[in-house]
């Protein structure tokens, strides 16, 4: 169904943000964000700082237009999950442990527009 659904807009629109706003603040500091990266072990720090942008901006932006929004939604839950096992997997830290299950919950959001779209109010909708 394509219509206009204040759940389904609120929803998809505050995962996005997420995203976006995270994506900016990597674009603001790069050389901290992949120092960060670098920190946990993860390979070529600087090509996961470029995908995370992609992904983080690009997707993000995608997402909270509702262009192509399953198929951005199952890419930017991927790369939640990653994140989740590669930066919050300490399960002896209050902070990281619940970090982790944000993670999570977020895949779980996202998860839920793979399954159901965008909703009436986006460019998939518009499309149809």
């Amino acid at each position: 169904m394509n219509t206009f659904n204040l759940s389904t807009f609120s929803g998809r629109v505050l995962l996005a943000l997420i995203f976006v706003i995270s994506g900016f603040g990597k674009l603001a500091d790069p050389s901290g964000t992949i120092a960060y990266i670098a920190s946990v072990g993860a390979p070529a720090p600087e090509l996961a700082y470029g995908v995370a942008l992609i992904v983080e901006l690009g997707l993000g932006l995608a997402l909270l237009l509702g262009y192509h929004a399953k198929i951005s939604a199952l890419l930017i839950a991927g790369f939640t999950l990653a994140t989740a096992f590669l930066f919050h997997f300490d399960f002896g830290n209050q902070i990281q442990t619940i970090m982790f299950l944000k993670n999570l919950a977020i895949t779980g959001g996202l998860l839920q527009i793979v399954a159901h779209g965008a909703g009436g109010f986006s460019l998939d909708g518009a499309r149809r």
